[in-house]
């Protein structure tokens, strides 16, 4: 693929858009975020603050712990976070640098009892509303689409920033993900000039394999990753699950450390590029072809979230685990035919595993997906195979990427709205 090639530019620019550090998981930093930015609006410490947000992102904070925050969870402590602590122009690391003092001040903010949460009545599957009233004035800021996607700023009543439109937005402002598909993702991983990716990816191994190694060194959440490499050893297969997972509950159980998300996910992130690292340590890869492996974990990664959507009741992991079980194939000279194989078969195994909020159950979800991805390469180096006309496959792996993207976008509606339910009833 040339350069001058219209798909190649907007390959890179995907990557670009998509692969960007975040703090945390990326639904309570996208409250903090709104937050920092309402209060900046307002110009004090608000002496209310209400904070309306879709089923989806009450879905995903309830349960994770907000970094920087001494182990708060939950919309409030986010918000509290963020107008208290945050710097705005960090976006998705917004709260990344709180002091001790800092801490104690959100701390005492949430104590004050004047955050309230409101579910969000909206068509949007990503939405939030901070309104902040102080100082005899008021704001509203509004994120919606896309966790930082800023569409609408008011104060006083007086608009002084609209954008129209959310999620229909996201498309017109970044790169067509429809130019993607499987065989061009190959023939730009094959052709691609590694200069135009380096950067992104080198910031993507270094702050991925971080966190990996500190949720494999200490004790954070359920211990997935380690509970994975005493049961069933210290084998390459287990030891790919093993470190993402490890990354994941550090994350969710609020590790102070920054990752490299994926489709706008932190999670998904961590699972399409800490098992194709470890792979690429155990076989000896050299840098370059690490590089080319991750484009293609990256990519196809993407590619199935795109019609998706950031937010559903299909889980993440699962595009991501399956992503990198290509990226896997491709590290070991896997073609097309290979890593279009490894994902459908990747696909038949663990699609339909729902989202039920972020929370360190996260990590067991990734150790499963990956587990499928690494087991649909090495199916396909055996010559077996899932065939379409099995359950959801169809025959060639686009039409099979268009029935999980129904599956997910569609089909799951309904099981969106009943997990939901089920969770804020509790």
């Amino acid at each position: 693929m040339k350069k001058e090639d219209i798909r190649y530019q907007t390959y890179v620019q995907i990557l670009k858009e998509e692969l960007i550090p975040a703090m945390g998981c990326t639904e309570p930093i996208a409250i903090s975020y709104c937050a920092a930015k309402a209060r900046a609006v307002l110009g004090c410490v608000p002496e209310e603050c209400l904070v309306e947000a879709s089923g989806n992102i009450i879905k995903n904070v309830k349960s994770v712990v907000v970094p920087n925050t001494d182990g708060l969870k939950g919309i409030e402590a986010a918000a509290a976070a963020g107008i208290m602590a945050g710097r705005e122009e960090r976006i998705l690391e917004v709260i990344a640098d709180v002091t001790p003092d800092q801490k104690n001040a959100v701390k005492e903010y949430l104590g004050r009892g004047i955050i309230h949460v409101k579910p969000l009545e909206t068509e949007e599957i990503l939405d939030i509303v901070v309104h902040v009233r102080g100082g005899g004035h008021e704001a509203m800021v509004r994120i919606a689409g896309y966790h930082s996607n800023i569409v609408l700023i008011e104060k006083d009543g007086e608009t002084l920033y609209e954008i129209g439109g959310t999620a229909a937005k996201e498309e017109a402002n970044q790169a067509d993900r429809n130019l993607l598909n499987v065989k061009d993702i190959v023939e730009f991983a094959d052709t691609a000039d590694i200069r135009d990716v380096k950067e992104i990816l080198d910031r993507q191994i270094e702050y991925n394999s971080a966190i990996a190694e500190e949720g494999l060194r200490n004790s954070w959440g359920a211990n997935v990753g380690k509970v994975l490499l005493k049961a069933y050893g210290d084998d390459i297969r287990v030891r790919a699950r093993a470190a993402a997972a490890a990354a994941s509950d550090a994350r969710m159980s609020g590790c102070e450390m920054p990752v490299i998300i994926n489709s706008g996910s932190g999670n998904q992130g961590i699972t399409v590029s800490v098992p194709v690292i470890q792979y690429a340590k155990e076989l000896h890869a050299d840098q370059e072809k690490l590089y080319r492996a991750l484009l293609v974990s990256n990519l196809v990664a993407i590619h199935q979230k795109t019609g998706m959507g950031r937010l559903s009741a299909y889980c993440g992991a699962v595009s991501a685990g399956c992503g990198a079980g290509c990226g896997i194939a491709y590290l070991q000279g896997g073609d097309f035919r290979c890593i279009a194989h490894t994902l459908v078969n990747g696909l038949a195994i663990v699609s339909g595993i729902v989202c039920d909020g972020a929370k360190p159950s996260c990590a067991g979800k990734i150790a499963s997906a990956v587990d499928a991805g690494i087991l649909g390469y090495e199916m396909y180096c055996q010559g077996q195979q899932f065939r379409g006309g099995e359950g959801i496959l169809s025959k060639g792996v686009e039409n099979t990427i268009r029935n999980v993207v129904r599956l997910g976008a569609v089909g799951m509606k309904e099981t969106d709205k009943e997990i939901i339910q089920i969770m804020t009833e509790c």
